[in-house]
């Protein structure tokens, strides 16, 4: 389904309710699945990352196919491997098959897991016979993934020897990692993170009700409209300001792009500001899903950066930098962009027809992975959109 999208005064005004955070709601999952009593979770996602997952829980079946969920798919690499005397065939997608899982496998594997490579070898899908997985002194490359240092967090307090999980090099997503270790605590699970080592004893998780925050990530997407707006007053609804989410970071990067943020009676109020810094030096090691949403705030912009701390992107739906570059070049002749089945994708370029006029976007569907009424919350603040046929 692809989609015309324009905005015709550029002031932008509305009330958004955001998505719940992802991240969060695939967290709570696996600890809600590894707990001896239940809890409820308010304000689950309803993203399809986090629908994937919960169907993999409720499955009769021994082949779970996550299609495209990357979180969901390494979460369960780990979570199947504890399921003692049970069998599962793990898959996804056709990307997901091209996205690695190495580094994550032959940690487990050093642990004791039985995991097998059913195409290619680093690859999904993989076969998976659980057991009693030893744990202790382990190490892994900080610099893949935070979601593979996460699954195996997740999975730490139920091991008979617990983890002293070394990480080697820089780690990427930092506050990704920091937020696992922030929730594990919440039910009652005490780690030690000391230099590059992170201490978890076993433990039994302590169930309780649990309300899922907005996603700052879904968050960008509006401080990249409030920049390429003419004038606009957004208020989002959801966030927490005192969240471990990394992408808060937008309040920070985007003051110095035309935005002001302030909280007022639980809203994040966006307006602008006349503060536009030129050429900038961007290290995202810690907040990597911000990149696209700010390359096209300063493409539109025409303002030159340096940007650092993105290796991860190469290995997300698409190749986020080498795709993002293919579609802004495009904005000067045809301006009909594809979105590379990647949500992020489709959320940062729809913006720009704030300053590129009417552009046509195709693919929308995929925004379903991380902020369903995403198109529903554009047509709330202003933006005219309508639909062509494929």
């Amino acid at each position: 389904m692809n989609y015309k999208i324009s905005h015709p005064t550029k002031v932008v005004e509305c009330e958004i309710n955001l998505p719940s955070s992802k991240s969060i709601s695939n967290r709570l999952l696996i600890i809600q699945s590894l707990c001896k009593e239940n809890f409820t979770i308010e304000n689950l996602s309803d993203s399809d990352d986090t629908k994937y997952l919960q169907r993999a829980f409720l499955s009769q079946e021994n082949t779970i196919d996550v299609e495209h969920a990357g979180t969901s798919f390494r979460f369960l690499t780990s979570y199947f491997s504890i399921q003692n005397g049970q069998e599962f065939i793990l898959t996804g997608s056709d990307r997901m098959k091209e996205r690695p899982i190495k580094e994550l496998v032959s940690v487990l594997q050093k642990m004791g897991a039985k995991i097998e490579y059913l195409e290619n070898e680093g690859f999904p899908p993989l076969k998976i016979i659980g057991t009693d997985l030893e744990g202790g002194k382990i190490e892994i490359d900080g610099d893949v993934s935070s979601q593979f240092i996460t699954s195996i967090l997740l999975i730490a307090p139920t091991l008979e020897n617990g983890i002293e999980l070394k990480i080697l090099g820089e780690l990427v997503s930092k506050p990704y990692v920091e937020m696992t270790l922030k929730l594990m605590k919440e039910f009652g699970i005490e780690s030690d993170w000391t230099n590059n080592i992170i201490t978890i004893n076993h433990q039994n998780y302590i169930p309780k009700n649990y309300t899922v925050e907005a996603d700052w990530s879904a968050s960008s997407f509006w401080f990249e409209i409030a920049s390429l707006s003419k004038r606009c007053n957004i208020r989002l609804n959801g966030l927490q300001q005192n969240s471990t989410q990394g992408d808060k970071k937008s309040i920070e990067i985007f003051n110095n792009l035309g935005v002001d943020s302030i909280f007022e009676n639980g809203k994040l109020i966006l307006t602008k500001n006349q503060t536009i810094s030129p050429f900038q030096t961007y290290n995202l090691i810690e907040n990597p899903d911000l990149y696209q949403p700010l390359r096209c705030t300063l493409f539109s912009k025409k303002i030159e950066a340096n940007f650092s701390g993105i290796q991860t992107l190469k290995d997300k739906e698409t190749d986020r930098v080498i795709s993002l570059e293919t579609e802004l070049n495009k904005l000067n002749s045809i301006k009909i962009i594809d979105t590379h089945k990647d949500h992020r994708m489709a959320m940062s370029v729809a913006p720009l027809c704030l300053k590129f006029g009417k552009l046509q976007i195709n693919d929308v569907e995929v925004v379903s992975k991380s902020y369903p009424d995403f198109w529903k919350d554009l047509k709330k603040s202003g933006f005219i959109i309508s639909l062509l046929s494929d």
